[in-house]
């Protein structure tokens, strides 16, 4: 075997390999004697083989079996073959020589030096073992070698042994057997990071604890503030009985006192005399008129109810009469579908099929023009229907759900939708492969409603501008300018949620809707106005508020006016400005089931239109040369009010 010492006398002795520069490669056996000092090469020769004779038998006898080949080392670290580990090795029978590189192992497998260092005995490069005649043991240097091979070392050299190593002078009585079962030299970095590993796992499980615990707490504290919110509840709604009256009472001669000094200091027509239209409001008083702006002329008359089956929302063709609602059919697997109905008797009605996948409409806009029909829907698709041929003539896929949709009132090629994230898209419809513009929205929150807004003549030319809402607020967006920017309406974030919004364009007014927002804290359980829930027998709603603000043209806008209404506490309500003779507001108030028409900019009530039933989903209102035409839309009926007989 190779790197073994032989048996007999006539074995050659092992010879150091060094490199040019004095570092040890590897050993040889040498044919020829050791050439050790050059004064004592005879005495040495001669010695030896006196010597020779008599220590064969010992020589036998410390002759062990071969240990086991190698352990294999873990080739995670790359493994070369140098020249410097590259031995000649002779066959002891021969003298046939064959070249074999200490650093393969038998399956051929390259070892660098660092990885033989401390695995295998540098003198017959093979493992060591913990007990034995190859047992580990060390010089007073402190080099390690396998006993029977060291021992032979030395025993050749005699009185000259020294370390094949360092060349340090040793001897027999020198050799220290090393009692140990597996000997590992410890990497200090790995043990370091270990350490500063098992740190931060023992931190890491200590704050996961201490969440779990905390976990636990809010979950205690939350189930505590559900039960504190229901009896809150309960208990505002029996208050609620009698505070109108109280309320009335306690601060009715402060705010006629506070309302009397404004007007002595203050032109008519300023918000003080708004925010007295808005107490008139709030408390149905009968307030003297000439703070509230003149009384409206005439009355909406209704004209026509037309049955409708799962109406949702609709909007109006007023150039040709025509209605289109969105409706989801009953006994046909909740289907969507849009109904067109003629306006005009006998009424006629036609179905439109929807894209496939089109799923619940979310808003619907006939073009300002006619003839063709906006619609976004949850199915992720904006499409736009032809009124005409009731075709399908355009239908883009979207990111995420539509929630609304506008026409741009500057050209008839530029649609708008806003998606449940938050995002949007504005699309050409002479581009029908995707949008030409997505705009990240300030906010996460859906985009409920849009409109599309008149051009400013303060903005560069070309520049088209939009107004959306979003429970976080009201917010312009601009395009097609050098910058273009979005920036939320200043102060429409503190009103609370904002659920809806209508637009005059003729005027510019815009009327927002805001319901109160609850919050949770560890200090206050709901926040809320100081206005107690309303409640009545058809359903429920909170004390929400209407604000007017006018558009002055640079992005620019001036809150005219606010007042307090009823709002449901969970829809989405819808809402119209009327701009016939006077500006009117138009509500729904789903508690009572009509909608209530406000004068503005003093939000007098002037008129309530009933529903029979069910509570109005949608409203709008179309004018023409003629005349003005308000429909109010519930889930089994669409009814048409105006101010002359149709």
């Amino acid at each position: 075997m190779a790197g073994r010492f032989p048996p007999d006398e006539s074995s050659p002795l092992l010879q150091a390999i060094e490199d040019e520069n004095g570092n040890l490669i590897a050993y040889d056996y040498a044919e020829g004697e050791e050439e050790e000092e050059e004064d004592d090469e005879d005495e040495d020769s001669a010695s030896e083989d006196e010597e020779g004779e008599d220590t064969s038998d010992d020589e036998q006898e410390a002759v062990v079996p071969p240990p086991p080949p190698p352990p294999r080392v873990s080739p995670s670290r790359p493994a070369t073959l140098s020249e410097d580990s590259e031995v000649s090795q002779r066959t002891r029978g021969g003298g046939d020589t064959t070249t074999s590189s200490l650093s393969q192992d038998s399956s051929g497998r390259e070892w660098s030096r660092s990885e033989i260092d401390g695995l295998f005995c540098p003198i017959c490069m093979e493992a060591w073992t913990s007990g034995g005649d190859h047992q580990v043991c060390c010089l007073p240097c402190g080099h390690l070698y396998g006993a029977s091979c060291i021992k032979r070392w030395l025993q050749q050299r005699k009185n000259s042994g020294k370390c094949p190593q360092c060349n340090r002078k040793s001897t027999l009585k020198d050799v220290r057997v090393i009692y140990a079962q597996q000997i590992v030299a410890i990497d200090q970095e790995i043990q370091t990071k270990v350490r500063s590993l098992e740190a931060k796992c023992a931190s890491l499980e200590e704050k996961n604890n201490d969440w779990q615990k905390r976990e636990c707490e809010w979950r205690k504290r939350e189930v505590a503030l559900d039960l504190q919110v229901h009896q809150l509840r309960e208990a505002s709604s029996i208050l609620f009985i009698g505070l109108p009256f109280q309320m009335s009472c306690i601060s009715r001669k402060s705010y006629l006192e506070r309302l009397l000094g404004d007007a002595q200091n203050r032109p008519l027509g300023l918000l003080n005399a708004h925010e007295g239209c808005t107490e008139q409001a709030m408390f149905g008083r009968n307030l003297d008129l000439k703070y509230c702006g003149q009384g409206s002329s005439s009355n909406f008359i209704l004209q026509k109810e037309l049955q409708v089956d799962g109406a949702k929302l609709f909007d109006v063709d007023a150039s040709s009469q025509i209605g289109i609602i969105a409706q989801r059919l009953s006994g046909m697997g909740g289907m969507h579908v849009l109904a067109k109905m003629s306006l005009i008797a006998p009424h006629g009605r036609e179905n439109i099929a929807l894209p496939v996948n089109t799923k619940a409409v979310r808003d619907l806009r006939v073009a300002p023009h006619g003839r063709l029909a906006l619609l976004a829907s949850l199915g992720k698709k904006l499409s736009i229907i032809s009124m005409e041929s009731n075709n399908t003539v355009l239908s883009y896929d979207l990111p995420a759900a539509a929630w609304s949709c506008s026409w741009d009132l500057n050209s008839s090629h530029y649609v708008y939708t806003g998606l449940q994230n938050g995002m949007l898209l504005v699309f050409d419809m002479r581009q029908t492969l995707k949008p030409v513009e997505s705009v990240v929205g300030l906010t996460s929150n859906p985009i409920h409603t849009m409109h599309s807004l008149l051009p400013d003549s303060t903005l560069p030319s070309g520049v088209r501008s939009l107004l959306t809402a979003s429970s976080g607020g009201l917010c312009q967006w601009n395009f097609g300018a050098i910058e273009e920017r979005t920036f939320l309406i200043p102060g429409s974030e503190n009103q609370g949620v904002c659920i809806a919004l209508a637009y005059c364009p003729s005027s510019n007014h815009i009327v927002a809707s805001f319901r109160p927002k609850i919050e949770m804290s560890n200090d206050t359980v709901v926040s809320q106005p100081s206005l107690s829930p309303v409640t009545s027998l058809r359903g429920k709603g909170v004390w929400g508020t209407h604000v007017l603000y006018k558009a002055l043209g640079n992005s620019c806008y001036q809150k005219l006016g606010s007042t307090c209404a009823s709002v449901n506490d969970v829809r989405l309500p819808r809402s119209a400005i009327i701009y016939n003779q006077n500006l009117q507001f138009a509500s729904t108030n789903e508690v009572t089931c009509e909608v209530v028409l406000q004068e503005l900019p003093s939000f007098m009530v002037v008129q309530h239109l009933k529903s029979q039933m069910h509570p109005i989903r949608d409203v709008k209102y179309t004018h023409d040369l003629s005349s003005g035409l308000l429909s109010c839309l519930s889930e089994d009926r669409l009814q048409l009010f105006s101010r002359k007989t149709l």
